[in-house]
């Protein structure tokens, strides 16, 4: 797929590019999740902060929140195994393992209130996979039996009670019990009420992909590949290479919007998949449509500015403010989509993309990103720096791997040794 007579960026590029990641990641950003959001009354992290660090005990603490920083502090400290970073892993590991565990019934609450008390009980299966996705990676980071045990007892509930038999893929929401949740089957009211969502199998595939790296159980691998299935033959729109959002149990798409974020992050998520397993025949399918996912992004979202429009309909943008998420997940969907093609141009957007995250986004007073810019280049100022939807997994993870891939790539573009 790579190709050599495209034009290759120079290595100090590359360089800089990294250094700049690697200083704001260690230097200024994972410090805010060390330091002021941190809830010194109540353990834990605060449930909500606003953008000037006024908290709000009144909001509950998540679970999908709890769970991402434990993922967070412990894949920083695979990289880099400081004090400070085990610190802050055992915390959340603490909240998460113990705290948001259900020891009658099994699965994981989806909130508590500020103090650690239950105030829903239900198991949404998108939070269950943030809480595989991070004991997988809480156990890599720290060899813990308790984390990848709990990850597979885990994995077996989802398996046993949320996992449609008759037309594959995943139910949205359990109740505490396990039982179906009945006619209420949404995430959150942001969501339409309906059977399966792509949100929910785009994080089970990501849960099940970490899993897998350290448990080769022949089950998980199965339900690995039919999520990969599902995402190329259900999901992905063949003609526009964008996501439908929500589906009726039988697969029937019943939304016509789609969010570019969700989009770039499948792109090198279903690549991660498809690479754990093994198989060369899907992983080539797989390459070759994460390409395509990220041209038709790199086309239809970016903006003059290097930001990424949130959510489009019908080749229109539908919405052209920018939410944080999707500016971290772009800049990791284009750089994977470089080192497949060899195309710079994908590395010059993921460059872009950080310029303007770092002009934007980067609150330089009080630390970490704001939600949203506004399409007057404005935070949005009523939406919170740290709520149980935003915590440190997003850009985390987006530093990490362009760190990762950027270090793997400085040899090659060296050496110019792209192959067709």
């Amino acid at each position: 797929m790579k190709h050599s007579n495209l034009p290759q960026p120079d290595t100090s590029q590359v360089e800089q590019f990294s250094k700049q990641v690697a200083d704001y990641l260690y230097g200024h950003y994972l410090p805010f999740w060390c330091g002021p959001a941190l809830d010194r009354e109540n353990g834990g992290w605060m449930a909500s902060l606003s953008n000037d660090l006024q908290p709000d005990r009144s909001h509950p603490k998540g679970l999908v929140v709890n769970s991402r920083i434990l993922w967070a502090f412990s894949a920083v400290h695979r990289v880099r195994p400081e004090p400070v970073y085990a610190d802050m892993a055992e915390r959340a590991f603490d909240w998460v393992l113990n705290r948001f565990w259900d020891s009658r019934h099994g699965g994981a609450f989806w909130r508590l209130d500020d103090t650690g008390k239950v105030v829903d009980d239900s198991k949404k299966i998108y939070g269950q996979a943030f809480y595989v996705y991070a004991m997988a990676e809480y156990y890599q980071a720290f060899g813990s039996q308790a984390a990848l045990s709990r990850a597979k007892e885990l994995f077996g509930l989802i398996e046993a009670h949320a996992h449609d038999a008759q037309f594959r893929g995943y139910t949205e929401v359990c109740r505490r019990d396990w039982s179906a949740a009945g006619s209420e089957a949404r995430l959150s009211d942001r969501d339409m009420n309906e059977q399966k969502s792509m949100n929910n199998h785009l994080h089970v595939l990501e849960a099940y992909t970490n899993l897998y790296r350290v448990w080769r159980e022949p089950s998980l691998a199965n339900r690995l590949l039919e999520l990969i299935e599902l995402f190329l033959t259900r999901i992905l729109d063949l003609q526009t290479k964008h996501l439908h959002h929500f589906f009726n149990q039988q697969w029937q798409v019943r939304s016509d919007t789609y969010t570019f974020g969700h989009d770039i992050e499948a792109s090198w998520l279903l690549c991660e998949a498809a690479e754990v397993l093994g198989d060369e025949t899907l992983l080539k399918r797989v390459r070759l449509t994460a390409v395509q996912m990220a041209q038709t992004v790199l086309r239809e979202a970016m903006q003059a500015d290097g930001g990424i429009c949130y959510e489009g309909r019908a080749g229109q943008i539908l919405d052209a403010g920018r939410e944080c998420w999707p500016q971290a997940e772009a800049i990791v969907g284009f750089i994977n989509a470089f080192e497949l093609s060899g195309d710079a141009s994908f590395l010059t957007a993921a460059r872009r993309v950080w310029g303007f995250t770092q002009t934007h986004f980067v609150d330089r007073i009080h630390g970490e990103w704001f939600w949203r810019i506004n399409p007057d280049g404005t935070p949005d100022p009523k939406l919170p720096k740290v709520s149980e939807w935003k915590g440190p997994y997003h850009v985390t993870r987006a530093c990490l791997e362009s760190l990762r891939r950027l270090e793997k790539q400085q040899p090659v573009i060296a050496q110019s040794t792209f192959q067709l």
